[in-house]
């Protein structure tokens, strides 16, 4: 009877459940007990993966809460998480049954505390500056006088209102405004976008480029001017390539951006009277510029006028400088006839001394001595031709007398024997040329009468020709009008029997060459 009965199995009422069902059975009950919660701790480890979700842990003294925010999540955040922060995360608590744990999916980190924002603060401004971010060498000078300013900030708040105000009063300029969100989540990207969007415009173009940039704000709490110290503005303000002027905030307000900037202003509408001058006061400046100058001019007149006048005492009049020339004129002039007259006086005696020695005695005597030269050199002329004539005459019967010797006959046989024995060796060599061709001629001959097609007709062979061709088949004999053969001593004509007609006999061209027959 007790085979008959089941005994009893512990927990055997229980129900039965698969993993996934309890795993979901779990998630719907911490989701819908929760909800979306509030918690606050420490940030511990921080990993971001490769699709770009965030994973990080919440952790105090005793426990640690697996945090997650997705890639489409992390753009919201206002503050993005970092290790060691105290912050206050908002999501909604969840399970992950493939690994049996829970985790919350956090959209929004909130710094627990001013002085959790501020050690945060100092933590990321070391961090930057070692970097080299914050150097003073770095930061360029602001232009004096831009063209153009561009403007980053909120379009609608009362900042671009004192700035255009101020630029208004101080010297006009032409403004370009970009419009950003100043505090939240969206302020850090629409702030670096902005400086990097100024930097990227082309100078002179359609939209031309800023030759100035002011990044401004107005006053507010740390949590407020917390996207101004978010590291993506900080390094865009950083490699701006135009200077840079920060604005964010009151006197007593100070973001990293400041530091980055190339200069820092109070107030928005202190950096409008950073980024010109006063024009009032460069009128007045210009005018009083103009006045020093005409001033300068005037005294340069002055000083000069008394210098020339100076100058002039101490240079002689007119009337005293022609006085020595006027005096040593007249003196010469008083002189000159005078010297004139004695002059002439001494001409006169050296004309009388030259023309004493010339008297017709003197005259004669000199061409007396310079016939008898004559006289003298006639005399010796006639025996010096006489001799020269003698030495030409003994050349000349010299020269003869070895013409002679070289008789032109003698010249003439020897050239005419000389001529004979080239004519001879000439038809000496011809002969034995035209022997050796008549001789090559002959063997060529006897080679071609080998060679030929008759030699072989001596032997007793025969060529027979039908219409002009050389017949060689019974079949071309029997078609062919008339047969011709040749023998050795001549050719005999054979009619043929069957009689066709005649073909006129083809080309000389068409005859086949003898070497055919071989």
């Amino acid at each position: 009877m007790s085979d008959l009965i089941d005994e009893p199995r512990p927990g055997g009422n229980l129900p039965e459940y698969t993993v996934s069902e309890i795993s979901g059975e779990v998630k719907r009950t911490l989701e819908g007990t929760f909800g979306r919660v509030r918690v606050r701790g420490e940030v511990g480890r921080v990993f971001r993966a490769r699709s770009g979700h965030l994973y990080y842990d919440v952790k105090d003294d005793r426990n640690v809460l697996a945090c997650t925010t997705w890639k489409g999540q992390i753009a919201n955040l206002s503050v993005e998480p970092e290790e060691g922060l105290e912050v206050v995360v908002t999501g909604r608590l969840t399970s992950f049954g493939a690994q049996s744990k829970y985790n919350l999916n956090v959209d929004e980190v909130a710094v627990a505390g001013q002085g959790a924002l501020m050690a945060l603060l100092e933590k990321r401004r070391k961090a930057l500056a070692e970097e080299g971010l914050f150097d003073e060498a770095r930061k360029r000078p602001l232009p004096y006088l831009p063209e153009i300013i561009g403007v980053v900030t909120s379009p609608s708040g009362a900042v671009i209102r004192d700035i255009l105000h101020r630029l208004r009063d101080r010297f006009p300029r032409k403004v370009l405004i970009w419009p950003v969100a100043v505090q939240g989540a969206n302020c850090a990207p629409e702030v670096a976008r902005a400086i990097a969007g100024f930097n990227a415009l082309t100078p002179g173009g359609a939209l031309p480029r800023p030759d100035l940039i002011i990044v401004a704000r107005g006053g507010g709490s740390i949590e407020d001017l917390w996207g101004f110290n978010e590291e993506a503005v900080v390094r865009a303000a950083a490699a701006s390539e135009i200077p840079l002027i920060s604005a964010v905030g009151h006197e007593t307000d100070t973001t990293l951006v400041d530091f980055a900037a190339d200069r820092r202003a109070p107030t928005p509408t202190a950096a409008a009277e950073l980024a010109v001058p006063v024009r009032l006061d460069l009128l007045a400046w210009v005018d009083g510029q103009a006045a020093r100058l005409s001033q300068a001019l005037s005294r340069g007149m002055e000083r000069r006028g008394e210098r020339l006048r100076d100058l002039s005492r101490a240079v002689p009049r007119v009337e005293t400088l022609l006085d020595g020339p006027r005096q040593r004129l007249d003196f010469w002039g008083e002189r000159l006839p005078a010297a004139l007259t004695r002059s002439v006086q001494l001409r006169r005696v050296e004309l009388s001394e030259v023309t004493g020695a010339l008297r017709p005695g003197v005259l004669r005597g000199k061409l007396r001595d310079q016939a008898q030269r004559v006289d003298q050199t006639a005399a010796r002329l006639a025996p010096a031709l006489g001799r020269q004539a003698a030495q030409g005459r003994e050349r000349f019967d010299a020269m003869a007398a070895r013409h002679g010797r070289c008789r032109p006959d003698a010249a003439l046989a020897e050239r005419r024997a000389r001529l004979e024995n080239f004519g001879a060796r000439l038809s000496q060599t011809g002969s034995r040329q035209m022997r050796d061709l008549r001789e090559r001629i002959g063997a060529l001959d006897r080679l071609r009468e080998t060679l030929s097609y008759k030699a072989t007709l001596n032997r007793g062979y025969a060529v027979v020709r039908g219409d002009g061709d050389v017949v060689t088949r019974k079949a071309a004999a029997a078609k062919a009008g008339a047969l011709e053969i040749e023998f050795a001593d001549g050719k005999l004509n054979v009619g043929s029997p069957e009689g066709p007609a005649k073909r006129p006999p083809r080309s000389k061209l068409d005859v086949p060459e003898q070497g055919d027959l071989f």
